[in-house]
């Protein structure tokens, strides 16, 4: 048989190890990506060269990326508008004039990930209004990746009426026993909540660090020591996925030198996302968020426009380009994170996790190991929702199995630990898509994001497993 039906085995999480390794040694999220993603094709028995173009095509060719990367573009864009109407700098200015301590920035970028409960739109428009006002507290940007990080899936998942509600919902549903139907499912879901150790205690640990009752530790410590001694928020030589050269403490030249409207030029656009998102997910049920992204854009280049903020269409068009191009780092990122989980799916690492640790659960070990093991699932792969699919099948029967086939305790239990292994998930690894936009949306170098959030995402599992482990 060829290379790509060989049973790797564990061997199927090398490409990881190996982006792993080169990552916190090298610092360079790209190349570790690339090599780990290049070594992955050679597993398959691809032909070097031909076989990773193949792969991105494969991989990238989607819908799901194509709308990402419109997430992405769109968020730069209005991020470059901000720029240009000056009202980042009017922001700044009102927040030097009031007393903004750390304290209250570092709690109301905590407190807007519950406002806006997206995976992707909640750290990129958080980071965008937040980052200003967190460099003139002095927050490091580590610290703020971290908290845009842990308030965004880690909402997404407690929330039962988001598309994150109604996936794992369907998931449950087609596992038969006591549950019919995806309404069915959905109960289920909402009951399980309470048993969903893991986000609650990084959403607690999250607030209790920002309140300053719980000191930094690890690499983030050193971040902070950085900061608070040199004033520097990134560490030297890091690079941030985005571009902010000109982060301004005045405002912009926005062509009549007029007082940017913090109400017009910042909070309706950010309304006019909001809206759109709650309307959408309320009367069709799907959150259009590229459509309200598009709206917001457009929004402001009217306004702005008729302000006389824009010499003409062209400097519209520079305005959009240079917009495109402060997130290309991210997007690259974003592009090579959906190559390296295609060559781990190819090669089988959930499938092989799975084999080599879910044979002979008993009642007394089931909810620790389905927790371990999705999260080990969603670590590798960088996926939350392809952790879920892989272990629910797996983990649900079970739970139906020792219940009888009867809804109790133990089966909310089990599906809180898959919901809550695969957000560890996203917290934790380098390439999942949620923990590259929380580097993006605080403009911050990657792998320092991932280095400085591991320790305390490790933390919350450890707990989270002992928990179930007593509970």
């Amino acid at each position: 048989m060829g290379m790509d039906e060989v049973d790797w085995g564990m061997w199927s999480l090398a490409p990881l190890a190996l982006t792993l390794i080169l990552a916190f040694t090298t610092r360079s999220a790209l190349i570790a990506m690339l090599v780990g993603t290049f070594a992955g094709t050679l597993m398959l028995g691809l032909a070097p060269g031909s076989g990773l173009n193949q792969l991105f095509q494969d991989s990238l060719g989607n819908a799901d990326f194509i709308w990402i990367c419109q997430i992405v573009i769109l968020i730069g864009v209005l991020f470059e508008l901000f720029k240009r109407s000056g009202v980042l700098g009017e922001l700044v200015r009102r927040f030097a004039a009031a007393d903004g301590s750390r304290r209250k920035v570092e709690l109301s970028a905590w407190g807007m990930g519950f406002a806006i409960v997206d995976d992707y739109f909640s750290p990129l428009l958080t980071g965008a209004i937040m980052r200003p006002m967190s460099d003139k507290a002095g927050v490091p940007r580590e610290k703020l990746a971290f908290i845009l990080d842990a308030t965004t899936a880690s909402v997404c998942i407690l929330v039962p009426y988001t598309a994150w509600g109604a996936y794992v919902a369907s998931l449950i549903a087609v596992q038969g026993n006591a549950v019919g139907s995806a309404e069915e499912g959905l109960a289920v879901f909402i009951g399980a909540i309470p048993y969903n150790f893991y986000p609650m205690l990084m959403i607690g640990f999250t607030l209790l660090m920002c309140l300053g009752l719980i000191p930094d530790f690890g690499p983030m410590r050193a971040a902070e020591k950085r900061a608070r001694e040199t004033g520097q928020l990134l560490r030297p030589g890091a690079r941030p996925l985005v571009t902010d050269d000109e982060l301004p403490l005045a405002a912009a030249d926005n062509g009549a030198m007029r007082r940017p409207s913090l109400l017009l030029e910042l909070l309706a656009p950010v309304l006019l996302v909001v809206s759109v998102g709650v309307a959408t997910l309320t009367l069709i049920g799907s959150v259009k968020i590229v459509e309200a992204f598009m709206l917001a854009d457009l929004y402001l280049i009217a306004l702005l426009y008729f302000h006389g903020s824009f010499d003409s269409l062209v400097d519209v068009g520079e305005v959009v380009v240079d917009g495109a191009k402060g997130v290309t780092a991210a997007l690259l990122i974003v592009a090579l994170a959906y190559a390296l989980n295609a060559v781990t799916t190819q090669l089988g690492a959930a499938d092989a996790i799975i084999g080599q640790f879910a044979t002979g659960i008993g009642s007394n070990r089931l909810i620790v190991v389905t927790f371990l093991l999705t999260a080990v699932i969603s670590f590798s792969t960088g996926t939350s929702w392809g952790a879920y699919a892989l272990m629910m099948p797996v983990a649900l029967p079970l739970a139906f199995d020792i219940s009888g086939g009867e809804i109790t305790p133990l089966v909310y239990q089990t599906v809180a630990a898959v919901a809550g292994g695969g957000i560890f998930g996203d917290h934790a690894s380098p390439v999942s898509d949620t923990t590259v936009l929380s580097s993006v949306g605080a403009s911050c170098d990657h792998i320092d994001h991932v280095v400085t959030q591991l320790p305390y995402a490790l933390a919350m599992a450890l707990l989270t497993a002992l928990l179930y482990a007593v509970f």
